[in-house]
């Protein structure tokens, strides 16, 4: 149950950020909704692997080359979605930065 209430957090969040950020756009709900599914499952398995290989840039940088892994995340996203659209690199950075942060606040009501 909690995994579907994340999940709808994070539709509704997809949905709200990419009307206040430029260069973000999202075709409909459905396609929001398509997103936070493909968002969770590249977290779930391909973040991992990406963590893994690039741990030395990762340390030195001090944890500040994941926010890049999540923009990636993100272009990752806009490729595989039609109806997602992306402008640049910047502009996933700024989109995974303000969705990890609203998801943080929020989720932090879902009890688990």
């Amino acid at each position: 149950m909690n995994l579907l209430i994340r999940l709808l957090i994070t539709t509704i969040l997809v949905v709200v950020i990419a009307n206040f950020l430029p260069g973000i756009s999202v075709d409909s709900i459905k396609t929001a909704l398509i997103v936070a599914v493909v968002l969770a499952l590249l977290n779930t398995f391909l973040k991992p692997i990406l963590v893994f290989f690039t741990l030395p840039v990762t340390v030195i940088t001090l944890g500040l080359f994941l926010l890049v892994i999540n923009a990636v995340m993100i272009l990752i996203c806009d490729y595989l979605i039609d109806g997602f659209e992306v402008k640049s690199f910047i502009n996933a950075l700024f989109f995974s930065i303000v969705l990890s942060v609203c998801q943080w606040i929020l989720n932090l009501f879902v009890k688990d």
